[in-house]
């Protein structure tokens, strides 16, 4: 009896070195190529040349990413708008009161961008950071079946999405989305330089 559960033993442990040499896992074969996003994430590092003597400082940035999160990008892309122009500090404390699955994901992701700006960016104070870029992507869409009436399938989608943010250092702009800073006379004028300036086609 001994002898035969000392060889069961030995089989065993045969069988499973036997299969923890076989390369056949998923993540390990040739063919399996990642389909998350690398592009944002790979500005952080991007090597800028020394500044000059009186040039404007350019300013510390981090890009970060949290990726297939299960969430519609639609229902993501409002709260992504929410938080931008605004101190790391401010979208924290207005996150906290969304009651929405989403602003916990995009919660996560600010702290964990701000966490990475002071301990591989050398960022000095975790509070002088902005929220510079907010946005949403779509991420994989996963596949079911529902049942419907007479035997009928119908299909279902599981839609996943990707969030990036980029804090920047220093503080946000006044208006984040003023895109014309003119005031309404020079805009009036600019507009008509502009009308004069056209070209009629098929006229003197």
């Amino acid at each position: 009896m001994n002898r035969a559960f000392v060889t069961l033993c030995k089989a065993n442990l045969c069988y499973n070195s036997l299969k923890s040499n076989l390369h056949t896992n998923r993540p390990q074969l040739a063919w399996a190529k990642s389909d998350l996003p690398k592009t944002f994430v790979s500005f952080n590092k991007k090597i800028y040349p020394p500044q000059e003597i009186g040039e404007e400082p350019r300013p510390a940035f981090v890009c970060h990413q949290k990726t297939n999160v299960k969430y519609s990008p639609e229902k993501l892309w409002y709260i992504a708008s929410l938080v931008r122009g605004m101190t790391v500090d401010e979208a924290i404390k207005q996150l906290s009161f969304i009651n929405k699955k989403g602003a916990v994901f995009v919660k996560e992701a600010i702290l964990e961008a701000q966490k990475l700006a002071v301990t591989e960016h050398n960022v000095e104070f975790k509070s002088n950071l902005w929220i510079a870029e907010s946005f949403s992507g779509k991420g994989m869409v996963i596949k079911g079946i529902r049942r419907h009436a007479r035997g009928r399938l119908g299909e279902v989608r599981y839609q996943y999405s990707h969030y990036f943010v980029r804090l920047e250092e220093g503080k946000p702009p006044q208006d984040y989305y003023k895109r014309n800073p003119l005031t309404p006379q020079q805009q009036l004028d600019k507009w008509l330089e502009q009308m004069r300036k056209r070209k009629i086609t098929n006229s003197y």
